[in-house]
């Protein structure tokens, strides 16, 4: 009886550039949305692109992909291995960059999300400074009012205001956040100034569209809340446009101390029910996506923004 010798063994190498091929197949597919296009950036062959995937699925032993006649869309454990995947690559791009110019040196994009008033009056001044200290960075800063997806949409931080939710993103509280009223001189002369939180239902209230209790203003003075509808012939989701409204004697302003600060202290506004603050007060934070070792760029945000903070918050001073 004849033996046939055993077939070679598959070498390390080898297994680790399979492994490598199945990871960059699926980010690929990630990416372009089908095996075509996927195989088209690869410049492989979509059935290629195919059998890699089921080979990495097979190895994981879980469904990373639904494939249907018209599209192929990641699972969540498909896109939360993506989203590792794409992370430890910038990692390890950054490790590589730092042995070549020194660790001192940080280099890189650097994706940042502020919320479109409070950067552009707090932030937008700080960050020469930033740059002064690292200038291979090359930053993307986002301003918007609207709530921004960090791990979907690939931002390294973000500064939010409030309370947090998402559970996927580490958090360092920057300051308290309170939220209080106030009027210009000119709409208290003419309306009358309030004495308790019931009279604001005979003013007109400037309505913020995205406060979380909308149209609801939850007043409270540490003993007591009450809560008021506040009505008004404004409303609007951007607190700068209603400022304006605020200083123009238009209405009372329900907005975070951050905003209305500067106009107190220059006399343009004057606080209206001084003893009570409404909302939940919450905070200010730097939040990351929850990636055990955070890219070293981000955290060097994290850290220089936190001790900008530590002497007190901008509009504090």
């Amino acid at each position: 009886m004849k033996v046939s010798a055993p077939g070679p063994r598959a070498s390390a190498s080898d297994v680790g550039n399979l492994h490598a091929d199945e990871l960059s197949a699926l980010l690929a597919v990630a990416s372009e949305g089908s095996f075509v296009a996927a195989g088209n950036l690869l410049a492989r062959d979509p059935t290629v692109i195919s059998k890699r995937i089921a080979s990495l699925e097979a190895r994981l032993a879980v469904r990373l992909l639904e494939r249907t006649t018209r599209q192929v869309r990641l699972t969540d454990a498909g896109a939360r291995l993506a989203e590792r995947i794409k992370f430890a690559q910038a990692v390890i791009q950054e490790a590589e960059q730092e042995a070549t110019t020194g660790a001192a040196e940080l280099r890189g994009n650097l994706r940042l999300a502020f919320p479109a008033t409070l950067g552009r009056m707090w932030l937008a001044p700080l960050i020469a400074e930033f740059l002064s200290q690292y200038p291979s960075l090359q930053l993307d800063i986002d301003y918007s009012e609207r709530y921004t997806d960090l791990i979907g949409e690939g931002f390294d931080a973000a500064i939010r205001v409030g309370t947090l939710s998402d559970s996927r993103l580490v958090a360092k509280r920057l300051a308290g956040h309170r939220r209080i009223l106030a009027a210009s001189p000119q709409y208290l002369r003419q309306h009358g100034i309030p004495a308790l939180p019931q009279d604001l239902a005979t003013h007109n209230c400037l309505e913020f569209a995205s406060l979380v209790n909308y149209p609801e203003w939850r007043l409270s003075n540490g003993r007591k809340t009450q809560v008021i509808h506040a009505h008004g012939n404004l409303r609007s989701n951007d607190s700068a446009a209603l400022l304006e409204a605020a200083r123009a004697g238009v209405g009372i302003l329900g907005a975070g101390e951050w905003l209305v600060t500067r106009d107190i202290a220059s006399g343009k506004l004057a606080r209206v029910l001084p003893e009570w603050s409404f909302g939940a007060d919450g905070g200010i934070y730097i939040v990351r996506p929850s990636a055990r070792f955070p890219l070293a760029r981000a955290q060097a945000f994290i850290d220089w923004i936190s001790e900008r903070f530590s002497r007190g918050a901008p509009w504090e001073r």
